[in-house]
Order: structure tokens, then sequence, then C-alpha cells
């Protein structure tokens, strides 16, 4: 046998292998891709049903809470405004999610389970990228509110020199610094580690479309 007819058989055993190798394993991507995407649907619905609970404490809240918070925003309406908004990002975000968990299920090519896995990442990226902005702009919002529409803590601030002002900005900074920075470190933790398994399955379809 010469070294033609030798190299031919060695790259159909290596063919034959690979072969086997991606029927092997693609099932095994797919079906862990589908449950990842699967339980990001479920944390994010479980998100919501929190931001709504929170979003319900001043109605169940004392009467005289209920009035300071009534002075403070609904003057304008912006508490209801930015809740309602917050909440149709989050049901579109459940949505995609959805979709993503339903395109991934009947996928049956390693090159469309890639791509979906793609925009799976892309879009937890832009809504994680999204409540760290909104997060920042309410707190922002919600300070300026307090310390001008809320007579006691306007009152207070007047009664402060300009050197305690100061100084109650810059808690308030830290404090709104610290708030998101405990956002990213939950989205981090939550939606990170799930990620970083996607990215994982990602490679590994990489490798078999070599």
């Amino acid at each position: 046998m010469d070294e033609l007819e030798l190299l031919k058989k060695d790259w159909n055993k290596q063919s034959e292998y690979k072969k086997l190798s991606v029927n092997d394993i693609y099932p095994m991507l797919h079906k862990k891709s589908s449950s990842i995407v699967k339980t990001l649907f479920y944390i994010s619905i479980a998100e919501l049903v929190f931001w709504i609970l929170v979003s319900a404490i001043p109605y169940v809240c004392s009467d005289s809470y209920k009035e300071r918070l009534d002075k403070i925003y609904d003057s304008e309406h912006l508490f209801t405004i930015m809740t309602l908004f917050s909440f149709g990002i989050t049901i579109l975000f459940i949505y995609l999610l959805f979709k993503s968990h339903k395109t991934i299920s009947v996928t049956d090519s390693a090159k469309k389970l890639m791509e979906n896995i793609i925009k799976t990442r892309r879009v937890i990226k832009y809504y994680v990228l999204y409540n760290l902005i909104f997060g920042g702009i309410s707190l922002i919002i919600g300070f300026y509110y307090a310390l001008h529409n809320d007579p006691e803590t306007a009152k207070s601030m007047a009664s402060f020199g300009a050197t305690e002002r100061t100084v109650m900005y810059l808690i308030l900074f830290g404090f709104a610094s610290l708030f998101i920075l405990v956002i990213w470190l939950f989205y981090k933790l939550i939606y990170g580690l799930l990620l970083k398994r996607l990215n994982r399955n990602y490679k590994e379809l990489q490798k078999l479309e070599v």
C-alpha cells in the first residue's frame, strides 16, 4: 500500500471520529444551552415579582408615609411613570429570553445554536447595562426630589452650612455608588455564572464546527 492510500485511510478514520464526536457532543451541548436559557428565564420572572413586591411597599405602609411620598413624587406622577417603564423593560427582557429558549429548543444546527447563544448573551448584556444606568438615574432623581420637594429634608438641608452640605452630598454619592455596585455584583453572581456556562458551550460548538 503506497503513502497516498495510507493517508486516505488515516483521513477517513479522522472524519469518522469527528462525525462520532459531533453526534455525541452536540445533543449534550444543545440540552445544556437550552437548560441554561430556561433558568435565566425563570430568574428574570422571579426578579419581576421581587420588584413588584418592592413597588407595592408604599401602598401598604402607614398613611403618613404614603402622604409624604405623594408630596415628593405624585405631583408629577414621576414615581408611577418610572415604575411602569421599568416593568415594561423587564417584561420585554423576559419575552426575549423566552423566545431564545424556544428557538434553542428546536434548533438542530450547531451554527444556528451558536447564533442563538450570541443573541442571548447580547440580550443579557444590554439588560444588565440598562439596570445599572436606570438604577443610577433613579437614585439621582430620587435624591433631587427628596431634597427639593420634601419639606422635612429641605428644612434640614437649609440648616446645614456649606461644609456640612458638601459632606452630605458626598455621603449621598457614596450611597448611590454602593447601591450600583451591589446591583452589579448581583447580576455578576446570578447572570454571570450562567453566562460563563453558556460561553463554554459556545466554545465547544466552535470546536465542532472546525
